[in-house]
This record gives structure tokens, C-alpha cells and sequence, in this order.
């Protein structure tokens, strides 16, 4: 006979409901009412800091210009890289911020800051801003998890509690372990599920540890999509062959596919990676190959949207953790440049066809018109229909916002 602690039978209760990748989910909330306005926002998250000299705010004909030529868009004043062919022909439902600053040079720093809005604070762990938006806009009848992340872990939920965290999965494939295990039938599953929730219940009452409410929500949650109907949202294999082509073969494109095909589904917060654009080396061939590959995503997934009449209640930025230098060094690539960079920003209400602020001549300094990462996270709040200056009291009583101060940008939100 074995003699188990309360603490042991959790650890083995737990044990007995599968893993569903690295990810966690929130308790559902009703989503805002409004007339109007952005339901959803996708992010396309350009890892390791996109030259902006080299993609959204071309240089040619200049010393650090480098080799690429600008070409114009469908955008009156807005040229992009000649290797952003596609997004320059559907620019006219974008808009381009060139002004973007900050002080994060750092890596694991801005891209805290870019994530949050917050710069790094060793006295609270900030949320980011896909646990914001799953928490404010999840819908009660959606079986899929409010923040999806594809191809990359992207960020956190801080203080809002690990239930808010995104849902990790591989673009284009199945999230892993959404079948029983073999020789657990769904009585037997379901026996170990109350066994687990009367365990964690005689825990949570001698302990008052308010971490098992969160985890609770995460098991329940697990379950909720192992039996969705909606999880073919996450595979490709069902769309056209044509449609697949157009975003590219490879995991960006699949992963801008099924961003759209999870914003039909009902999800209010997609983020895809593409990673390596810290081009400290060899930068115009990376970053050439690097644009080939955001041009097919990126813009299939304006197009589609559009078609679909998705786009004016979907927000998508296009951005990464900062810039890089106007400066070209000995190994043929640029390093890092928070100063001065840009961003990439559609739909849900934003006006398009706009080249918001300026640069220097040589792209090292705002000039016009500077937008700080806060100001960003005001304006996606503002056409999320969100209030910018919602503030939560965090588990040590701290009130921590949305945004740090943030005003939107009025110029690009459409009235």
C-alpha cells in the first residue's frame, strides 16, 4: 500500500491531462461591445531588429543606402524596398510609421518593451499585449485559446496570470496530444479530471494558494479545445493549392494562412514570427532573402483579408524590436538602432496609404513626427475599441495600464 501526500496525488493528477504544446489559456470573457471597429490583431513579429533603411524606409542613392533600390507603391509618397514587390501593391491598406524611437538596444530588453510597452522593471513583470487584447476581446462561444503564437513563444502574461499566456503551436500543424492517451478512454479521462479538481480544490482551501485557480483554468481550457470543432483552423492541408502558394512554402507564410484562417475562427490576438533579422553580417543578402519570404506572407494576408471583408475589424502590424544602424561595418551587415526605425501598420480602422514622421537623410535620427512604443500600443488599444488608460491592480496592489502614458496616433486612426 502506498502511503501519497495531498502534494504527490496533485503532482500524479495533473500528470494525467495532457500537455498541449507550450501553451496556457485564459477563463473566457465576454469581448467589448462597440459599433464598429477592430475585433481582432494580427502581429507579424520581425525577430532580431529588420534594417528599416533596407524595407520601410528605403535610402537609395546614399552612402548608407546600401544596394537595394526603392520602389513606389500604391501609395502616393510611400516607396518601399524593390524587394517588397507584392506589400507595395497592395499599400494603399497600410499605412508606414518611419518615426518609431526608443532606448532598448538590447535584444531581450526591447523586445520586453516592444511586447509590453513597458520598458524592463526588475519590481513587476508586465503582461504583453496579445494577454491585453485575449483578456479584453475573448469571446465567450470560441473554443480556441484569445492569443495564438505561431512559430514563436512571443511573450507572456505577467501579473494577469499564466492562463493569460499565448498558445504555442507549430504554423500550419496540429497542436500535439489532442487525443486521449492510449488505454484512457473518456470515462476514465473524465474520472481522472475529477479526481484532479477535487485534489487541487482540498488544496487551494488549506493553502489559499491563488495559483491553482489559474491553473485550474488552464486544464479546463486544455480540455475545452481537445474537443473544439474549430481546431482544423490551425492546419492548411484543406485550403487551395494556389492559396498556399501565395503565402510560401515555408513557416511564415503558413503561419500568415493560418493567422487568417484563425481570425475567421473567432481569435482575437495571432502573432507570427519571422526570425532572423539580427543581420549583424552579411545584412543584404539575409535581408534580401528574409524580404522575399515577409512579402509573400504578408501581403496574402492584406489581400485575403480584404477579400474576406475581414480587414476593417482585423489590425496587422508588421514590426520588430527596433532598427539597425545607418552604418555598415566590416562584416557587411548593420547592428543595432533603436533611435530610429520603422513599423508597418493596416486595417482594423487605420488609415491607409499614410507615411507617418521622417527620418534623417541617413536614417540614424527621427526628424519628424516621433512615435514611442507606448503611443504604438495607444493607438492599437484606441481601434481596438479598448481604453488606452485601463488600469489593473496587480497581485502586490501595484495599478500598472495598458499603456505607459501612450497617446494614439490621431493622423492614422479613420473617423
Amino acid at each position: 500500500m502506498f502511503n501519497l501526500s495531498r502534494r504527490q496525488l496533485l503532482r500524479i493528477g495533473a500528470a494525467a491531462v495532457p500537455s498541449l504544446s507550450a501553451w496556457t489559456w485564459l477563463t473566457p470573457r465576454k469581448a467589448r461591445a462597440g459599433i464598429g471597429g477592430a475585433r481582432a490583431c494580427v502581429w507579424l513579429w520581425l525577430n532580431g531588429g529588420p534594417s528599416h533603411i533596407d524595407t520601410f524606409d528605403p535610402k537609395p542613392g546614399t552612402m548608407q543606402g546600401g544596394p537595394f533600390r526603392s520602389v513606389k507603391t500604391r501609395a502616393k509618397g510611400m516607396d518601399l524596398s524593390e524587394h517588397l514587390p507584392a506589400l507595395a501593391g497592395v499599400a494603399d491598406r497600410f499605412s508606414v510609421i518611419r518615426s518609431m524611437t526608443s532606448r532598448e538596444g538590447n535584444h531581450e530588453r526591447a523586445r520586453y518593451l516592444v511586447h509590453s510597452g513597458y520598458a524592463p522593471n526588475p519590481t513587476v513583470q508586465h503582461p504583453s499585449l496579445g494577454a491585453w487584447i485575449g483578456q479584453e476581446l475573448q469571446r465567450d462561444e470560441s473554443e480556441l485559446p484569445p492569443f495564438v503564437s505561431l512559430g514563436g513563444p512571443s511573450m507572456g502574461a505577467g501579473f494577469l496570470g499564466v492562463q493569460h499566456g499565448p498558445f504555442v503551436v507549430r504554423p500550419g500543424q496540429a497542436p500535439d496530444n489532442v487525443e486521449l492517451p492510449p488505454m484512457v478512454d473518456p470515462g476514465r479521462f473524465e474520472r481522472r479530471r475529477q479526481l484532479l479538481a477535487s485534489l487541487e480544490s482540498s488544496f487551494a482551501a488549506e493553502t489559499g494558494d491563488l495559483k491553482v485557480r489559474a491553473r485550474r483554468a488552464v486544464y479546463d481550457n486544455a480540455v475545452k479545445v481537445m474537443r473544439s470543432t474549430q481546431l482544423a483552423a490551425l492546419q492548411v492541408d484543406d485550403e487551395p493549392q494556389r492559396v498556399r502558394d501565395g503565402y510560401g512554402d515555408h513557416d511564415f507564410g503558413r503561419g500568415c494562412l493560418v493567422a487568417r484562417r484563425l481570425i475567421e475562427a473567432g481569435v482575437p490576438f495571432v502573432e507570427v514570427t519571422l526570425d532572423g533579422w539580427d543581420t549583424h553580417k552579411d545584412n543584404f543578402e539575409r535581408t534580401k532573402k528574409l524580404m522575399t519570404v515577409l512579402d509573400a506572407g504578408a501581403s496574402s494576408l492584406f489581400r485575403e483579408l480584404s477579400e474576406r471583408r475581414l480587414l476593417d475589424t482585423t489590425v496587422v502590424v508588421v514590426a520588430g524590436e527596433f532598427g539597425r544602424t545607418p552604418t555598415i561595418n566590416a562584416n557587411d551587415g548593420r547592428d543595432h538602432h533603436p533611435k530610429a526605425w520603422s513599423v508597418l501598420l493596416g486595417g482594423g480602422g487605420v488609415r491607409g496609404g499614410i507615411v507617418h514622421g521622417r527620418t534623417s537623410a541617413d536614417g540614424s535620427d527621427v526628424v519628424e513626427k516621433p512615435v514611442g512604443v507606448p503611443d504604438l500600443f495607444a493607438t492599437l488599444a484606441t481601434l481596438l475599441q479598448i481604453d488606452p488608460n485601463k488600469t489593473v491592480v496587480t497581485p502586490s496592489g501595484r495599478p500598472i495600464s495598458l499603456t505607459d502614458n501612450g497617446k494614439p496616433i490621431r493622423e492614422l486612426i479613420e473617423t
